[in-house]
């Protein structure tokens, strides 16, 4: 039985089903693995979900990576609680997206999705239940698993139970907008947590204004930092230099103006790239004197939300170069695929970093550009993003649907002097490496056991 246990979505480890019906491994990293990996696998146990088939075959084999259970779940219950309920709702809710005019619209078919959330919840707390020793400490992650405490409270109440949100949480006009017994139960089923963790104050707060009455439960923020020296040989790799030599190639002897993200509706690419135009229109000094890397990696496309967005930021990109773009200049240089090592190459190169979510949890972005960034970078960053509670002393902050400002921030950015540029980079890093991945979660397991 375990001690410790880990329940998300997606676990530590995916298997890839071959030609020949063999099946290969692969090992994630981040945070929680870490943290897990400190405290030993004979005392601990990642329950998470099998996503592909792969994954699925594995389990029916009974193959198993040591303290990593998966749960096959009916695909279509997974489907619907996924993409139906966590991606399609709580996403949209708790990053305050919704077209309001014709958006939300909880009917039938929303409550029928509703059940299978409500299914596949179940289906972690039944296997925590079964697998947690006595007293054990479970660390439930994210909106996708967010009625697994109250479910797993009423089957072990011996448990310490923490659940920590990766996203922000919504205000309560925003989460207003469920049914009364939806946001009912979602708020009881994060209430059956001992600890509840976000990555900010501002998101705690939110909660809690939510809540009302909490209870038992207990409300912190710990936000979460880079490895600083696991970034740095990432960035210094032999394949990450070849990329960084072709980008040179490409820039020229250029400023940069650096943006990664996946295309998400909430990292706000869109009004990344139109002030990006206007300060090439505002500003026509900074014409073929700088380019704009932009990677971003392709996200849930397949909802037709994220799909048109994608397509939006290339079209974008195409008009920007199309009007602004010579035979020597390419303004924009955007890379919408998941490419990491075009985006450390580009984490070394950049001038500026541009994060301007219209509303992000945290935005590790933000802390790993100034860590890796060769010749110190000027941080443009969104009001918005969880980030900003640490770092917006050191940045250019800017409120993310003025476009205007935006533009305003990446001039002074541009301009700023290499002396304040170096010094603002410095102590940047130094904030974005004071809570390493395996610290944020040794600290979140020390409080649950205190």
């Amino acid at each position: 039985m375990a001690t410790v246990l880990v329940a998300s979505n997606r676990g530590p480890v995916s298997y890839v089903l071959g030609e020949g019906g063999s099946l290969d491994a692969r090992r994630g990293g981040g945070g929680l693995v870490s943290g897990l990996s400190a405290i030993g696998s004979r005392d601990s146990l990642w329950v998470c979900a099998a996503l592909g088939e792969g994954d699925r075959e594995a389990v029916r084999r009974g193959i198993a990576e040591p303290g990593v259970r998966m749960l096959d779940i009916d695909p279509s219950v997974h489907a619907d609680a996924y993409n139906g309920i966590a991606n399609s709702v709580l996403w949209f809710l708790h990053h305050h997206l919704y077209d309001i005019p014709r958006e939300p619209v909880f009917d039938a078919e929303f409550r029928r999705r509703w059940e299978s959330y409500r299914a596949y919840n179940r289906a972690f707390a039944e296997a925590l239940a079964a697998e947690a020793a006595e007293g054990a400490a479970v660390l439930v992650q994210d909106y996708h698993l967010a009625l697994v405490p109250g479910q797993l409270r009423e089957l072990r109440p011996d448990l310490r139970i923490a659940h920590f949100t990766h996203t922000p949480w919504a205000s309560p006009s925003y989460l207003g907008m469920l049914p009364d017994d939806i946001r009912g139960e979602l708020l009881r089923g994060m209430l059956g947590a001992d600890r509840l963790g976000f990555h900010t104050r501002a998101w705690a707060s939110a909660f809690e204004e939510c809540a009302g009455d909490l209870g038992r439960t207990r409300v912190a923020a710990h936000p979460l930092g880079v490895d600083g020296e696991e970034l740095r040989a990432l960035a210094h790799r032999p394949e990450v230099d070849e990329r960084l030599a072709e980008l040179r190639a490409e820039v020229g002897d250029r400023r940069t103006i650096v943006r990664v993200d996946r295309t998400e509706l909430s990292k706000n690419i869109l009004r990344g790239l139109l002030a990006y135009r206007e300060l090439l229109t505002a500003h026509p000094e900074w014409r073929e004197r700088v380019v704009h890397l932009a990677s971003a990696y392709p996200s849930r496309q397949d909802l037709e939300s994220y799909r048109s967005y994608t397509a939006a930021v290339r079209e974008l990109a195409e008009e920007i170069n199309t009007e602004f773009g010579t035979a020597d200049w390419q303004p924009v240089l955007v890379s919408v695929k998941d490419d990491f090592i075009r985006s450390l190459a580009a984490y070394r190169l950049a001038d500026v970093a541009l994060v301007n979510p219209v509303r992000d949890g945290m935005n590790l972005v933000a802390k790993e550009i100034p860590v890796v960034s060769e010749a110190g970078c000027a941080l443009v960053l969104s009001r918005e993003a969880g980030a900003y509670e640490e770092l917006h002393e050191d940045a250019l902050t800017v409120n993310p649907f003025d476009v205007s400002e935006t533009a305003e921030a990446l001039h002074t950015a541009l301009t700023m002097s290499p002396s304040e540029r170096t010094d603002r980079t410095k102590r940047l890093a130094s904030t974005a490496t004071s809570q390493p991945p395996q610290r944020w979660f040794l600290d979140q397991l020390e409080a649950l056991r205190g």
